[in-house]
């Protein structure tokens, strides 16, 4: 009974500790991150840089069986610029490229699709005529057209 109520406590102790432990370097990759975007981004480098090498530091500290995605290691980076705005100041200016326009890019999709789709439809009536066309000059043989055949 007392054994059993000692590894209870062990177990419970574990799931306690465990969480803070395994995000402790998360937190710490996140903050870098930051720093680092910041850092390159107020030296005057160009946003794709900047996230590059952010977001390469933040993966690469994460470890692990899953990886972070894009939003997610953009969303640390947003977090961390916000919760230390006093350190981050200068860098406030800069989220947005973060996290592009959402509807812009939607409308920019639709309107690739249109314009794919309309291409398709050119094509198809393209093709169509061309049958046609086919078809009517099967009609006329060469006599047919010989102005001087009686």
């Amino acid at each position: 009974m007392r054994r059993l109520k000692q590894k209870k406590l062990i177990l419970i102790t574990l799931g306690i500790v465990s969480p803070l432990i395994l995000t402790a370097p998360k937190i710490n990759a996140s903050t870098f991150g930051a720093e680092i975007f910041c850092a390159m981004r107020d030296a005057g480098n160009d946003h794709e840089s900047s996230w590059d090498a952010a977001y390469t530091y933040i993966k690469k500290q994460k470890g692990g069986l899953f990886k972070v995605s894009p939003k997610n290691a953009a969303a640390q980076i947003t977090e961390t610029v916000i919760r230390e705005r006093e350190k981050f100041s200068y860098c406030i200016e800069y989220l947005d490229n973060l996290h592009p326009n959402r509807k812009l890019i939607r409308d920019l999709e639709k309107e690739e699709k249109r314009k794919e789709k309309e291409q398709k439809d050119r094509e198809k009536k393209r093709k169509e005529l061309e049958k046609a066309l086919d078809e009517t000059n099967e009609e006329f043989t060469d006599e047919t057209l010989d102005r001087y055949s009686y």
